[in-house]
């Protein structure tokens, strides 16, 4: 099998090399991400809990001990209690600047998969340019023998590059796509739980509101 996967690899010709690296580099990235986009890795399940469960009115003390700082809800909650004695509005702005700063951190690496996807194909159409050259350059120059050996070394170049290419282009492909909306789905979510907690830490209990 290694021998095979060896072979293969030395009759791509020159261009192989750069599929290589960006075959090793997208493998990196999506083993990465997916430990990183993780889900209790972002959203804490005790603390999204917390949330749910508290009561208008209840105060930051209700909401504080359930907060760490291991996951993106738990920065986004600190943030949110810690700023509590600026107005709503204040302290939601702050709130969305940070959120859009961690939205970004976890979408850290995917453009490079966006990269392989589009850079993948084009290597593998160099690599069958390539070989298309080595061929033509050889007709005529040789003698029958020796082209048919050219035109085979040629035409294995070119086949071998464009399937190494795809083979580059397929997995950053799936990986981009299912990590794009997994960070969409967790954006939506961690905006659910933070506009959740603000509306009930800065709205009075509805005892309180009856109250003379």
């Amino acid at each position: 099998m290694a021998e095979h996967i060896q072979s293969f690899l030395s009759r791509g010709g020159i261009f192989m090399i750069p599929i290589i690296i960006a075959s090793v580099i997208s493998l990196a990235v999506i083993l990465e991400r997916g430990f990183a986009l993780r889900r209790k890795a972002v959203i804490s399940p005790m603390l999204a809990e917390g949330i749910a469960r508290l009561r208008y009115g209840q105060g930051p003390q209700a909401i504080e001990p359930l907060i760490g700082s291991r996951t993106v809800l738990d920065r986004l909650a600190a943030s949110c209690v810690r700023n509590l004695p600026w107005s709503k509005f204040e302290n939601t702005e702050a709130l969305q600047t940070k959120a859009r700063a961690e939205i970004s951190r976890l979408e850290r690496g995917l453009v490079i998969l966006e990269i392989a996807v589009g850079v993948g194909p084009l290597l593998g159409l160099l690599g069958t340019v390539s070989g298309l050259i080595i061929i033509f350059g050889n007709v005529g120059d040789q003698t029958v023998a020796s082209q048919g050996m050219a035109i085979a070394r040629g035409i294995s170049e070119a086949l071998n590059t464009t399937v190494a290419g795809l083979v580059v282009a397929i997995p950053a492909l799936i990986g981009y796509s299912i990590y794009t909306r997994r960070v969409e789905g967790y954006a939506v979510e961690l905006e659910s739980l933070c506009g959740d907690l603000l509306g009930k830490l800065y709205t009075d209990s509805p005892a309180d509101a009856k109250a003379p």
